[in-house]
């Protein structure tokens, strides 16, 4: 090892708990890099670790998961400490570890008490504490190793809410109208329950459902508020919000083969994206013990990395489409306690859960479960449950990395995967062999008699028949394209029996998919140069719009004669735009604003007569609108293209006004950076002016749900709120030549230097070194803490 660079900063703490000494090597970018004499040490240090940069995160995360957030912040939080423990596993303990390695157990235990070892810390040296803490005065708590593992809802399963929104859009128009909304993929009539009600269900139902899952928010007046409003305080976000958030929570991933780099060595790249916030969702981390190296990026509250490389092996993931949740409908009797299952009716099992809450009493609430899941609502002689595959060992999002990220061979990491639970991904994997390989992963449950489009009856008559077995999931390995790539798409083979061997018919939008491939498929062909690490850099960051490429061809064929002077220079502005949304276009604020200020809307006042049905159809399917103008049909009128190009004019001659009024009479001074900028905001920003400065930005970028570099924005001012949280570019054997960037930076703590100095350079587009060996390490090392064992 070399000495320290000497502008590094030093310190050295003893530590009981280690059983030798070990450092914390962290670089001028705020990446840790943990060194270790062995594996138990190793994951008590990245423990400490993620508790020495996000333990406000982390114990905020676990007392949400826990239900422990009434006990800390008063009765306003009661009803979501309920909702989530409905969902906590309940089963069996050693199954559960045993499902993501044999030292799970072991590993979890590790990592726990070096996050207690920091909250000791803390005790002993206050000013160590974030401040969060100390302006909302509580205090950061102890972790089992079971509290890694029982939590569930922080996964990304599905789609449980868009069952009950496409069951109230049939009760009360057609699947046309429905599929507005969502796409079917393949396409397939939903199969409509026997005997049950759809105009029964409404959106409410799934209140608490929302409410477990959802983020934590903090108001002055949620917390103060009084025990007897509890209640108040069991409601999110509406739908329409809720469903934009999830379509957003996607990611892009790809290999490409070295027969397609100018290096011949393989080249895996990832950027999952997820609602922005201050701290970010992911961590870049370090992990070195003899016999195990390897680094990469995983959320801070778990041990180990679900993306990154071993030294030998590369590995990354973004969502797959498979359908791990059922909305179940009960018919009661009596007080609601028994329900009708078969021929006879089941008692539901109760637990009274103690909440403690703070300034009052402790709380008993009853917490309900039918043989599927937590009842999640009850009405007079009906309840709704919630079946999903978090009841189930190994569902622990992300934990079967455990095995994944030691596997050093593509047999391995398939063997590896086939444990996985949740959330179903795609995985990539590439290796210093040259080896290459996609595989989806993740439980599957079989409906043998319908398709889990919408909420079925719980009466036995609508039952799994299991999991698809893992051995039948897709496997490609080194295919003849020269490249393996997945962006949350319908991506299963042509020929592939969805029903006999299901897992979805729910996908995000495919076209981040489709560019992706458009740009590696070009790659080593007709004199485009072979594959560099940059190019996966411009991959990750591009901002071609393939639905303005699609409509910008409708546009352009809009008859000009008598039209208003606007839409002319509209035209013109689009004649000459090359359909990327460049956060300096004039032409993509053009565009967007047309989109979402003005066609999504009135294609929604045109076609949906119903106007109580619009809020259920947000934020709208891309593809099916842009497959509904470009085949319009009578709901435009009797002349159908008449119709259609008559609205597309209106729109566009309305966003050429819009744009003059935001941005001023000169097209250009327009840009879609000054509408679209990216925001991280922190939880506690709005309680005061002290903490409102601990939100980062806005930073100005281009893209959009539909691009390659995902900037999903809200139609309301145009914020974007999700996209890549951390981006990675790996050179596979040359591992140091590897890049990243995270957002809005690498730490937790406000008070930190590495807090927000990596946002600026994401949002241009930038990436600082992913660096893996001693000597690279060493060379940028800004601080060094030393942990002797006690």
């Amino acid at each position: 090892m070399t000495d320290a660079t000497p502008h590094a900063t030093q310190e050295t703490i003893t530590l009981e708990g280690l059983q030798a000494p070990a450092s914390i090597v962290v670089d001028r970018w705020g990446v840790p890099h943990l060194r270790a004499e062995n594996e138990a040490d190793l994951f008590f240090l990245q423990g400490f670790n993620a508790a020495r940069d996000r333990l406000w995160q982390i114990d905020l995360w676990r007392k949400r998961g826990l239900g422990l957030l009434a006990a800390d912040f008063g009765p306003g939080f009661l009803a979501q400490d309920r909702a989530s423990r409905l969902f906590l596993y309940r089963g069996d303990m050693d199954a559960e570890f045993n499902a993501y390695s044999p030292d799970a157990r072991e590993i979890c235990a590790a990592f726990v008490a070096g996050i207690n070892a920091y909250v000791d810390l803390c005790e002993r040296e206050p000013a160590r504490l974030p401040p969060e803490f100390v302006s909302l005065g509580t205090k950061p708590r102890h972790w089992a190793a079971e509290d890694v593992v029982r939590i569930r809802s922080h996964s990304l399963t599905r789609n449980a809410l868009s069952e009950v929104l496409r069951a109230i859009v049939l009760s009360r128009a057609d699947l046309a109208t429905d599929l507005l909304r969502k796409d079917i993929e393949p396409m397939r009539e939903p199969t409509r329950p026997e005997g049950l009600d759809l105009s029964s269900i409404g959106a409410e139902v799934l209140d608490t459902f929302k409410l477990a899952t959802a983020a934590v928010t903090f108001s002055a007046e949620r917390l103060s508020a009084p025990l007897v409003d509890w209640r108040r305080w069991s409601k999110v976000a509406d739908s329409g919000e809720i469903m934009r958030n999830a379509e957003m929570e996607g990611s892009n991933n790809w290999a490409v083969h070295g027969s397609r780099t100018a290096s011949g060595r393989p080249i895996l790249a990832s950027d999952p994206h997820r609602a922005h916030a201050a701290p970010g969702l992911r961590y870049l981390v370090h992990l070195d013990a003899p016999g195990f190296n390897a680094i990469g990026m995983g959320e801070p509250a778990v041990p180990g990395i679900s993306m990154g490389h071993n030294g030998t092996a590369a590995f990354a993931l973004t969502i797959h489409g498979a359908d791990q949740e059922d909305v179940m409908v009960y018919e009661t009797i009596g007080d609601g306690d028994s329900y009708r299952y078969g021929d006879a009716y089941e008692q539901m099992v109760e637990e009274m859960s103690e909440f403690v809450v703070k300034g009052h009493e402790t709380q008993s609430l009853p917490l309900r479960f039918t043989r599927h899941g937590p009842v999640v609502a009850e009405a007079p002689g009906r309840a709704i449950a919630i079946r999903t595959v978090w009841m189930l060992p190994g569902s622990a999002p992300y934990l079967r990395s455990l095995s994944g990220m030691r596997s050093t061979t593509v047999d391995g990491f398939a063997e590896a995967m086939r444990g996985w639970g949740t959330p179903s991904v795609n995985q990539v994997y590439a290796d210093v062999t040259g080896t290459i390989a996609w595989m989806p992963t993740g439980y599957a449950p079989q409906r043998p008699n319908w398709d889990g489009l919408l909420p079925v009856p719980g009466d036995g008559r609508y039952e799994w028949s299991g999991l698809l077995d893992p051995a039948e999931h897709p496997l490609v390995v080194n295919p003849p394209e020269g490249f393996v790539a997945s962006a949350n798409e319908q991506n299963l083979p042509a020929d592939w029996p969805h029903a006999e061997k299901m897992y979805g018919y729910e996908w995000t939008e495919y076209y981040r998919a489709r560019r992706i491939r458009e740009v590696l498929g070009a790659t080593g062909v007709n004199d485009v140069p072979l594959h560099r690490v940059e190019d996966s850099a411009a991959l990750q960051t591009d901002v071609l719009s393939i639905p303005a490429r699609q409509l910008c061809d409708l546009l352009l064929r809009l008859p000009r004669s008598g039209a208003a002077p606007e839409l002319w220079a509209a035209l013109t502005m689009l004649e000459e735009w090359d359909h990327r949304l460049r956060a300096t276009s004039p032409a993509a604020a053009l565009f967007e604003v047309f989109l979402a200020k003005f066609l999504k809307p009135r294609m929604l006042t045109l076609l949906v007569p119903d106007a109580s049905l619009r809020p259920l159809l947000l934020p709208q399917d891309n593809v099916v609108l842009v497959r509904v103008l470009e085949n319009p049909d009578d709901r435009f009128g009797t002349d159908a293209r008449a119709g259609r190009d008559e609205l597309l004019a209106s729109c566009l001659t309305g966003a050429f006004r819009d744009c003059e009024k935001r941005m001023g009479a000169s097209p250009s001074a327009w840009s879609w950076g000054k509408l679209h900028s990216g925001y991280f905001s922190h939880a506690l920003s709005g309680l005061s002016a002290e903490q409102a400065h601990w939100d980062v930005g806005p930073l100005p970028v281009g893209g959009s749900s539909s691009t390659p570099m995902h900037t999903g924005y809200r139609p309301s001012d145009f914020r974007a709120m999700h996209g890549a949280s951390v981006r990675l570019v790996m050179d596979v054997g040359e591992w140091d030549n590897s890049i990243a960037i995270n957002a809005p930076g690498q730490s937790g703590d406000p008070r930190s230097p590495h807090y927000a100095d990596l946002a600026p350079g994401w949002s241009r587009g930038e990436y600082v070194p992913l660096l893996y060996s001693r000597a690279a390490v060493d060379a940028k090392e800004m601080q060094r803490i030393t942990l002797l064992p006690g």
